[in-house]
């Protein structure tokens, strides 16, 4: 469950964690934002929603899924943007997919999806009561910044395409930096 978060002036670190099913208890809470067309900004964390057992370890699973995917993407959009000819088709697709994973994410952290369940990269402080406005908040900047890349990459400007791919990292690196544990493999 490692994701190497990458930005794009220091290449570093990506995204890790674990997501859930569409059909999850915690994905149908009006508090989450799935692939529907909820605006980024109301975008919350549902951490206090506790799920069943079974459900806990599918979203775990999804979370996981969906943040490797992130990181792959990530490592791509890299791998792109110091290219000298950089092949936007793939731009595009990346970040089309970490946008609509990132609204699947407000679903992937709901109680009883952390460390007393199994391994996992997300750190206790996600589901302490002080930390939910923090969070949820760095979860909405995430969805913002996520959302705001994927516009730019349909315009064709590479310039400003590299600044919000940049915006972006520095909203995973703000989450990981304080609710994400070192992985090791």
């Amino acid at each position: 469950m490692r994701i190497a978060f990458v930005s794009l002036t220091a290449c570093t670190a990506l995204l890790s964690a674990c997501g859930g099913p569409q059909t999850s208890q915690a994905n149908n809470s009006s508090a989450n934002i799935s692939n529907d067309s909820r605006d980024a900004n109301q975008a919350t964390a549902n951490l206090e929603a506790r799920v069943s057992l079974g459900d806990a370890t599918k979203i775990m699973h999804a979370r996981h899924e969906g943040m490797e995917t992130i990181g792959k993407d990530f490592k791509a959009l890299h791998r792109e943007f110091d290219s000298p000819t950089p092949n936007l088709a793939l731009v595009r697709t990346a970040a089309g997919q970490i946008s609509g994973l990132s609204r699947q994410a407000s679903g992937w952290f709901p109680a009883g999806t952390g460390t007393e369940i199994g391994k996992t990269g997300a750190r206790p402080e996600i589901w302490l009561p002080q930390n939910a406005t923090d969070f949820s908040s760095k979860l909405r900047n995430f969805q913002i910044a996520a959302a705001a890349f994927n516009a730019t990459t349909t315009r064709g400007d590479l310039n400003a395409m590299k600044a919000r791919y940049a915006d972006l990292a520095g909203t995973c690196k703000a989450c990981h930096d304080k609710y994400r544990m070192d992985m090791h493999h």
